[in-house]
């Protein structure tokens, strides 16, 4: 399957397309690749584009006052990724999004799509979906995982929700999503 196919067939795994919006979405698309370790926004960056991960990995990672990197969010096939606060707000970002593996991604400039929004009500409610189900009902358990469950019930879960994502990961990136440190990691997985 092509990049584009890919990048539909996720779309309307949200919602239908008409054929318009197929081809209005079509016509904002840029090919692009990322080599391991490239970044697609740094932080203090403005994000202007979101890119769909057609084939490789992204984190989105902030790094603390004290250098540690920590990871918040992997981006691996078939997710959108971007810094949605700056998008929005237009403001820096707080997070950069690192390649983890060498890229490729079909980009939009977001101030077309949401053109695109306003004309195609069908690519506009696609839109609200992926939002609801990525940044509301998937976020909310992490969020309340990280705060009252155990290290060794994040890391099933995690790999429960990424199953193909473990082998494609370093330890210390899994450990860096986990809230632990690597040698942690390790104790973790020597008790399953």
């Amino acid at each position: 399957m092509d990049e584009r196919s890919f990048f539909l067939d996720r779309l309307q795994s949200y919602g239908p397309l008409t054929d318009e919006s197929r081809a209005a979405m079509e016509g904002c698309l840029r090919l692009k690749t990322y080599p391991l370790n490239d970044y697609f926004i740094r932080a203090g960056g403005r994000a202007r584009t979101v890119a769909f991960v057609c084939k490789g990995l992204f984190s989105q990672n902030f790094t603390t006052d004290d250098g540690a990197v920590i990871i918040k969010r992997f981006f691996p096939e078939g997710y959108f990724c971007t810094s949605f606060v700056s998008l929005l707000s237009g403001a820096p970002s707080d997070f950069s999004i690192k390649a983890l593996e060498d890229s490729v991604v079909l980009e939009y400039d977001f101030d077309t799509f949401r053109a695109l929004t306003r004309n195609h009500p069908d690519i506009a409610a696609i839109y609200i979906r992926y939002l609801e189900v990525h940044w509301v009902i998937e976020k909310e358990p992490q969020e309340i995982a990280l705060r009252h469950e155990t290290a060794r019930s994040r890391y099933l879960d995690f790999c429960r929700q990424f199953p193909t994502l473990e082998p494609r990961l370093r330890q210390h990136e899994i450990a860096s999503y986990l809230g632990v440190t690597p040698t942690q990691l390790s104790r973790i997985r020597a008790t399953l």
